[in-house]
């Protein structure tokens, strides 16, 4: 236990998150963070209403920040004559959301225009301050540097609008998520903001206690937390559909059009079927009414409840579980259900209680396919209720690569990929992101067809790009991220290959009365990141009785982990393996395996491929009637593979499961197997090879025999964790060991340098090798491994 400000806190654990959080305010005491400028002598002056201040937190019961402090105003012109400057002292690099406060009201301007400057250059936001006033206003994530950086660290609000003689609100602006800051009975909770009850964070963004979060005779926290969610809805709309304690009260005038609670549910089965589905609505208000107070029928939180759980129930139907169940459609008064004054449902998506259910919600693939059902119906309600027809986002493109078209120039390609399932969803029109060196990316760059020429590529700057599909919907999400730099007097250019695709949840364990996720066998693979990891199952018993909490039964897991962000796939692996070959003199570009196993890559200028493999592996996902996913080495790609090393070039694989994925189970006279024997000159031996992540040089080849290096094998902030590397051996003598785990020297490398062509091996990703000198160190001994001889 520690003491803060007198307040208890749960003593934190060595992986236990610290979100930082800094808030620039007008009542800090920072002159240099916060700063005002106006040409006009009038310039920035107290509002009549109050405003945030930090003030001593932890705050207790019913201190609301919104009103500690004060505000700040101007008149607003047709040009910019006055502006407030936020500048923060970022405590270390990366990605912060950055929210904004102000005071609203009628005589505020609609287009109050922020600009955030961030790593990836500038963003500009217009912000109708009549709504939304006295509170946090998310504006989006964006890259900051560690410091303090005017150029690239900054907020600014200008007074320029195009209502000239309007009121421009200027509070606090607030970087980062921050941490639990409401004490309760003494104590501070220890987690992240984001991993806490809803009722206080209400109670953080100046919501009114007993109108929203204080709804209870009695404190009771569990209970105030869903029934304040409905409120909370109410007063983001205010009057006439204000919270039920006050419908008339002003709000915040947020047009709010429909309140959605997202659960999953009990319920447990050993069939093979799910528990699937349930949807919630409630025919009748708070105060018994059936109808909102634009009189409209209460009814159409039935609309929007059947419109939900209709499209939830076909998607899953149609890409995974043909007899996934779809449950009653319930008329009930569940707080959630019956407190929001617009229509409103409660969905009960699947069940947490039952091991076949969980096997979907853990697969970051279904995640995203059910929340994107989620977001078709929500527009499929919102288009009838407004009569007008809609648009589906558009699915991520795919088949990327990049080459150089000239010695300034890349050129970009993609491919769109159709939605089976909606129609609508066809892109119109592109959007490039461009990001120079480690920085952030930009705001993008409009183009009609999947092409894209970059001009002006400076020597030794990395340049990586990501792509979206755009249509009358929206924006898809970007693609992977591919890389290219060009070096003066280089070789030719290195091919990098980006063959990491996979997402996946954990390995299942099934076998009689056992049931459960076997992360010691594979831990899977999150979508970027995971939070919702507490540690490793212990309790694989299915008849294990919940007895409290500390004795839950069945599916009980070590709370190890709790809080932690798990790294996964970032899609940005290229960018990794090309800073390594930057930092040897070679210029590098590199496409999607996707895009070079369907010949869409001209291989001519290239006489090496470094291929990205990470954690590859054919996965099958919830069910094992599911079509395989994620296969290493499909066989157009074996095609493009050998064809290019029968041109007498060189390979570099790295992955976890190159030879597992490959040859585990197969005869001999499998083709997969020949491919591995015959081509890469490597058979595989066995998986999990290692536990401790130590490397040994054996051969000269990649480091001085003996030395040793460390690959990511447990947790790390930065990079996955490798729980499961494979341990590979030369396929006749013309190959050798390279490479061998330190801790049982199983081989972990393989070489073979013929006069035909040359392959290099490793059981393990190369950039999961801890520490850039190391990789730097690594690739350049693998690229004159594969140099080609004379």
């Amino acid at each position: 236990m520690l003491e803060n400000a007198g307040a208890n806190v749960f003593l934190p654990r060595e992986r236990d998150i610290q979100v930082n959080e800094v808030i620039v305010d007008n009542d800090s005491a920072d002159s240099l963070a916060y700063a005002e400028s106006a040409l006009d002598s009038a310039g920035w002056k107290n509002g009549p209403q109050p405003g945030f201040a930090v003030g001593h937190p932890p705050y207790p019961d019913s201190i609301n920040p919104f009103v500690l402090g004060s505000s700040r105003e101007i008149a607003s012109d047709s040009a910019a004559t006055a502006q407030i400057t936020w500048l923060p002292e970022i405590p270390e690099s990366g990605e912060y959301a950055v929210s904004i406060a102000y005071t609203g009201g009628d005589d505020r301007v609609d287009d109050a225009r922020y600009t955030v400057y961030h790593a990836g250059g500038e963003t500009e936001f217009r912000i109708n301050q009549q709504i939304g006033g006295s509170t946090w206003i998310y504006l989006g994530k964006f890259p900051f540097r560690a410091g303090s950086h005017p150029d690239s660290g900054r907020v600014v609000l200008s007074n320029q609008s195009r209502s000239a003689g309007g009121i421009i609100s200027a509070d606090a602006v607030r970087f980062g998520g921050g941490m639990g800051n409401v004490i309760r009975n003494g104590w501070l909770s220890g987690r992240p903001r984001f991993m806490e009850g809803a009722r206080y964070y209400m109670q953080y963004a100046g919501m009114p206690d007993t109108l929203v979060y204080k709804l209870s005779k009695e404190p009771q926290d569990y209970t105030d937390d869903y029934r304040g969610r409905g409120e909370w809805v109410n007063y983001l709309r205010g009057a006439p559909y204000g919270p039920n304690r006050k419908r008339d009260v002003p709000g915040l005038g947020i047009p709010i059009d429909l309140s959605l609670a997202f659960h999953t549910d009990a319920g447990n089965s050993r069939s093979d079927t799910t528990i699937g589905t349930l949807m919630i609505y409630s025919s009748g208000g708070l105060d018994s009414a059936t109808v909102f107070p634009d009189s409209v029928s209460r009814l159409a939180s039935r609309d929007f409840g059947d419109i939900l759980q209709s499209q939830l129930v076909d998607d899953i139907r149609a890409r995974y579980d043909a007899v996934w169940r779809r449950r009653p459609l319930w008329n009930r008064y569940y707080s959630e259900a019956a407190r929001p004054n617009v229509p409103a449902a409660l969905l009960e998506l699947l069940s947490h209680h039952n091991f076949l259910d969980m096997k979907f919600a853990l697969d970051p693939q279904f995640r995203f396919d059910a929340s994107r059902s989620i977001y078709k119906a929500i527009l499929r309600f919102l288009a009838t209720q407004y009569q007008q027809e809609y648009v589906v986002q558009p699915l991520p493109v795919s088949h990327f690569r990049a080459e150089f078209a000239d010695s300034a120039t890349v050129r970009l390609r993609w491919q769109a990929v159709a939605d089976s399932l909606e129609p609508t969803a066809n892109p119109e029109s592109y959007r490039v992101y461009r990001r120079i060196g480690d920085g952030g990316f930009d705001n993008g760059t409009a183009v009609e067809q999947p092409e894209f020429y970059f001009s002006g590529l400076e020597t030794g700057v990395i340049y990586s790009f990501k792509v979206t599909a755009v249509n009358a919907g929206g924006e898809s999400f970007p693609s992977e991220i591919l890389a290219v730099c060009r070096m003066d007097g280089s070789d030719k250019p290195v091919l990098i290959v980006n063959g990491f695709d996979r997402v996946s949840g954990p390995a299942a364990l099934e076998n009689g009365d056992l049931a459960g996720f076997a992360d010691f066998w594979d831990q899977g693979v999150p979508d970027r990141y995971d939070f919702n990891y507490i540690g490793s199952q212990y309790d694989f018993t299915r008849d294990s009785k919940w007895q409290d909490d500390d004795a839950p039964g069945h599916g009980a897991s070590h709370a190890d982990f709790e809080t932690t962000i798990i790294p996964g796939n970032t899609f940005d692996f290229p960018f990794v393996h090309g800073r390594a070959i930057r930092a040897l003199g070679r210029s590098f570009v590199s496409a999607s395996d996707e895009a070079l196993g369907a010949g869409m890559v001209d291989l001519a200028p290239y006489d090496v491929i470094d291929l990205i493999m990470g954690e590859e592996k054919t996965t099958r996902g919830p069910k094992p009637q599911l079509p395989e996913r994620f296969r290493a080495f499909p066989p157009e790609l074996q095609a493009v593979l050998t064809q290019f090393l029968n041109s007498g070039k060189g390979l570099f694989i790295s992955g976890a499961y190159i030879g597992s994925d490959l040859q585990a189970g197969k005869e001999k006279e499998h083709p997969d197997v020949q491919f591995g024997q015959k081509t890469l000159k490597f058979f595989w031996r066995t998986n999990h090879a290692a536990l401790r992540g130590e490397v040994m040089a054996v051969d000269s080849t990649i480091l001085p025999r003996g030395e040793t290096f460390r690959y990511s094998s447990g947790y790390h902030p930065q990079i996955y964790t490798v729980e499961s590397p494979d341990g590979i051996e030369p396929a006749d003598s013309t190959a050798r060991v390279i490479l061998r785990y330190g801790e049982n020297h199983i081989s972990a490398g393989v070489a073979y340098s013929g006069s035909d062509y040359r392959v290099v091996l490793f059981g393990f990703p190369f950039e999961t090798i801890l520490g850039e000198e190391t990789q730097e160190r690594v690739m350049e001994k693998v690229l004159e491994a594969l140099k080609q001889r004379e």
